[in-house]
Parts: structure tokens; C-alpha cells; sequence
């Protein structure tokens, strides 16, 4: 397999949203710039560019990441998961409703990149209370809503789930 091509481009083949992408990628392009720019994943989103505000959170091989702070080509072999990869998926209307329910986006800015972090820690099947919730959450930042709404939502998702797990 060759790694690089004449322009100095790299090749990678990965998994994005349940879909197989092959591209070719400047190797030193962010993976943040190349979701939104060259596969149209806009929903992340992209604001300190330090990994401090988690706007950019993804999925990598179900783990969240910062994609400002990754390069495009070490997504070799990955899986990657985006909001777009969630947006209809219905697994997760219980989570759509309650952040509705409790006002937990005002703006939009930071929702997908809290979104991914809250599917992240629901795959856990791990009942967290509410202190453990804002430490799970405390590296997604938010300027409109003050996470009170956001914790609300989630601590309820996870209540219903896991009182269904028990019966």
C-alpha cells in the first residue's frame, strides 16, 4: 500500500457515520477542519482550537475526542462518529426530548460537541449522579446556558434507562 501519493498527499481509509470514506489528506490537516470542510460533517463545530471548549468532540473508535487536536491522516483504520451520525437515530429521542424538555440549548454552538460527550457516557450503562455528571461534562464549555438544564436533561435520561434496565 502506498502511504504517500506525488503531491505529498497521505491516504486514509476510515469509517465515517457508518459509512467506509477513502480520501487523500494533508498531513498535517486538522481532523476538525477535515470533517467539516472535506466531508461536509459541519456539525462540528469549531471554537478554541486548544481542545478546551469541546465544540469539536467526536467519536473515535467510541471514545470522545477533541478533533482540534488530531490530524486528519491518524484516522487510518478508525471509526469515526459525528452529530450527523446521530441525528436520526432514534436511540436517542429520549435524549432529544429531555434536552427540549429542560431548555438544555440555547444557541446551538456548543449542543453537538455536549451531545457526543452525553452519547459517550450513556454507552457506559453506568449510573452517574448529578456531581459525577458535571465532572463528566466539565470539559464541554457553554456560554448561554449555565449546564443546569444540560445536567437536568441527562440526569433524567439516565434515571428512565436505568430504572427500564431494572425491571
Amino acid at each position: 500500500m502506498k502511504l504517500y501519493n506525488s503531491k505529498n498527499k497521505i491516504n486514509i481509509k476510515f469509517k465515517l457515520n457508518d459509512e467506509i470514506i477513502e480520501k487523500e489528506v494533508e498531513p498535517r490537516l486538522l481532523l476538525s477542519d477535515f470533517l467539516r470542510y472535506n466531508c461536509g460533517q459541519t456539525g462540528t463545530h469549531v471554537g478554541c482550537e486548544h481542545g478546551i471548549c469541546g465544540a469539536c468532540t467526536i467519536l473515535f473508535n467510541e471514545q470522545p475526542i477533541r478533533s482540534c487536536l488530531m490530524l486528519a491522516a491518524q484516522i487510518r483504520d478508525s471509526e469515526i462518529l459525528t452529530i450527523e451520525g446521530v441525528a436520526n437515530d432514534s436511540k436517542y429521542n429520549d435524549l432529544r426530548e429531555a434536552f427540549k424538555k429542560y431548555h438544555a440549548l440555547q444557541c446551538g454552538f456548543c449542543t453537538p460537541g455536549f451531545f457526543i460527550t452525553i452519547i459517550s457516557i450513556l454507552n457506559e450503562n453506568v449510573y452517574y449522579n448529578e456531581e459525577d455528571l458535571r465532572e463528566k461534562l466539565s470539559g464541554n464549555l457553554c456560554r448561554c446556558t449555565g449546564y443546569t438544564g444540560i445536567i437536568l436533561a441527562v440526569s433524567e435520561v439516565i434515571k428512565k434507562r436505568h430504572s427500564k434496565a431494572l425491571i
